[in-house]
């Protein structure tokens, strides 16, 4: 036994089945929460750091983070993560409707709530089709952007007591949804009983969610962050929403966020006939080992192996006398930053184009974050894309870089540096 897993808990209750969780998944050490930037003033003042440990239950096999933070103490009052200034997600967003609208027949008598719907990014394209819609998000300063644009929102942690209330107010949902929401709640069985409550008889419900076989399979490590309670494979999900009282009745493989799904659900013995896809996915992760301890306890050196490469990228990029700048300053970023250990000593700034995020530093590490155009003033030689999901519409922004000889590199799955946009140069 690792001589540090020996001091560690040893077991703690399952956030979905009550099973006693042993098995770790993945140690990335001790972390702040990956969206407290630091301002200037309080550059020399002390952070909270966070046990950042994922570990695997072998009964419904969830993973999860350990119960040490709260809902609370990160989706705060003033949340910084906006949603609209991605405009490949918001376009995402926008086929989705255009497609749900027409699978689904909606129309002016229909209802649509968003659970975690941050500045309307997604319901804004209901209006055209005239749809009513309802946002439900816990962080005040994207709800009040989203209200700003018109957008009916309630400022509220979702569960079932607050389903119940918004049932009696706004009546039952014909479509609920949740993009990248389900992973982002600690009591997940509650979550999905408020779904319930929500939905009407002959409602759907989908959710999407990074698929934790491209987790593994691909090596993202840096999408373990704590805002993600839980790590989620299809078979996971099948077995929460039959706690829930719902059923799965159709699955899509999507590319993005690195590989996600996009669930749909209705009420168990709903009139939506059980898609193939819905089975063919599990025996997939089946058949690739999504049911083998050994798949999930290999999985910390997986990350360990990455974090050396990466590390080894920077140090020899420096010795060479280049300059490394971020892209971006997501959750991710700060994960990958955090537990490499990469300061200013390996990276000179960041960027961003969220202006919240601007003029301050990255937590824990402390990198200094810039509008986007101090690119083009500094002219570094590679420009290191935290946001690896994002690659394509960052290069195609940046694509100046070349004028001066400047490339990209990704991390994920292992260090990649891209000299043209949209095609690899080489692996490292």
């Amino acid at each position: 036994m690792n001589s540090i897993n020996a001091f560690r808990v040893p077991s703690f209750a399952c956030r979905h089945c009550g099973a006693v969780v042993t098995q770790l998944f993945a140690d990335l050490g001790m972390t702040p929460l990956c969206q407290t930037q630091i301002s200037p003033q309080h550059f020399d003042k002390p952070e909270r750091y966070f046990p950042l440990q994922a570990y695997v239950c072998t009964q419904c096999w969830l993973v999860q983070l350990r119960d040490c933070i709260s809902s609370t103490d990160v989706f705060t009052d003033d949340y910084p993560y906006f949603s609209s200034y991605s405009p490949s997600w918001v376009q995402h967003a926008k086929s989705y409707v255009d497609q749900m609208v027409r699978q689904l027949s909606l129309s002016a008598a229909s209802l649509v709530v968003e659970l975690a719907s941050n500045d309307g990014y997604l319901l804004q394209y209901f209006s055209p089709h005239g749809v009513s819609v309802l946002g439900v998000e816990p962080s005040r300063s994207v709800a009040e952007a989203a209200q700003r644009k018109g957008i009916r929102t309630e400022i509220c942690f979702f569960g079932q007591n607050t389903a119940r209330h918004l049932r009696e107010r706004y009546g039952i949902a014909d479509l609920v949804v949740g993009n990248n929401v389900l992973a982002h709640v600690p009591d997940i069985n509650d979550f999905l009983a408020g779904v319930k409550e929500m939905l009407k008889p002959n409602g759907t419900v989908t959710f999407e969610f990074p698929h934790l076989l491209n987790l593994i399979r691909l090596n993202q490590f840096d999408t373990i962050y704590h805002e993600h309670f839980s790590y989620l494979s299809l078979h996971a999900v099948n077995s929460l929403f039959r706690t829930a009282g719902l059923e799965l009745y159709d699955v899509q493989e999507l590319s993005t966020h690195g590989g996600s799904l996009r669930v749909f659900g209705q009420h168990a013995g709903g009139v939506c006939r059980i898609r193939p896809a819905v089975n063919e996915l599990i025996e997939k992760e089946r058949v690739t080992g999504m049911l083998d301890i050994a798949v999930y306890a290999n999985f910390a050196e997986q990350a360990r192996a990455s974090k050396r490469d990466i590390l080894s990228f920077l140090i020899d990029a420096r010795r060479r006398g280049k300059r490394v700048a971020g892209y971006g300053a997501p959750g991710k970023g700060n994960t990958l930053l955090n537990f490499c250990g990469i300061g200013v000593d390996l990276m000179d700034f960041t960027v961003d184009a969220n202006p919240v995020k601007q003029h301050t530093f990255t937590p824990g590490s402390r990198i200094p974050i810039f509008p986007p155009e101090h690119i083009r003033a500094m002219k570094p030689d590679y420009v290191f894309i935290l946001p690896w999901n994002l690659k394509e519409e960052i290069m195609l922004q940046t694509a100046y870089i070349r004028d001066w000889g400047g490339q990209w590199v990704t991390p994920i799955p292992r260090p990649q540096v891209w000299d043209k946009v949209a095609s690899s140069s080489q692996g490292r």
